[in-house]
Order: structure tokens, then sequence, then C-alpha cells
């Protein structure tokens, strides 16, 4: 398995396994949202990954946004969800199949209503480093 889907199965693992967040989504956490999710919900976004070899190793960058959404009106939950996720992975030590993780961080996270002006989207934004094991 590449270390981006084993990195990818962990998160979402992660995430669907904390008390927390379960408690703002239920089991609404997707690899991409369904068509016609309810709300609130989360989703993963885009994935990147990158080379991220030294003179000894060879390893990969990733960089992920996981998205959520709600309507109940106003930053408020999109706030808890995004504090949620954050405490869920900053710094977490994923079992990633395959590959060691190197490090996880967020990098930034936002809060924003969308153009229908009913829905909040919040982005959590990580990078991850990792080496074959």
């Amino acid at each position: 398995m590449s270390a981006a889907l084993a990195l990818q199965t962990a998160v979402i693992a992660t995430l669907r396994a904390d008390a927390v967040l379960a408690g703002l989504v239920g089991d609404a956490v997707h690899d991409g949202a369904p068509q016609n999710a309810g709300l609130p919900h989360v989703a993963l976004g885009d994935f990147t990954t990158l080379p991220w070899d030294t003179a000894s190793e060879d390893g990969e960058e990733h960089r992920a946004t996981l998205l959520s959404w709600s309507r109940k009106g106003g930053r408020r939950e999109i706030h808890e969800i995004n504090a949620a996720l954050i405490a869920a992975l900053h710094g977490a030590d994923l079992a990633v199949a395959g590959h060691a993780l190197v490090d996880l961080r967020v990098t930034g996270a936002d809060a924003r209503r969308e153009a229908d002006g009913k829905t909040w989207r919040g982005r959590v934004r990580l990078v991850a480093f990792t080496e074959p094991a």
C-alpha cells in the first residue's frame, strides 16, 4: 500500500474513533462526502504527495485538507469541529501500515460562510512526513 493511502486510512480511522468528534458529527467522516450527505459532516479534501528524500532515506511529504460543513447558525459548530480535528491529529503518532510516520502537524484552520448564505465550511490543513518502515 502506498504511504499516501496508508496515511489516509490511518487519518480517517483515527477521526472515526474520536469520541469528541463523534459527539459533533456522529459517524459522518468520509473519504469524499457522499452526494446529499447530511450536515454536519467531515470529508477528506485535497491530498498531495511530494518527494521528501534525505541523503540517507527515501521519504514523502503529504499535504492534506479536511473539510467540514454545518448549517447550525454561525461559525460555532465549525470552530468546534475544527478544534476536534486538530486535537485528534496534531502531533498524533498514527500507525501508518508499511510506513513510519515521522511527523504529523496541523498547519492551519479556517471557517467561512458558503455562497448559499446558510452553510458554513471549515478547513483544517495537515502536513505529514513518512519513510519506508
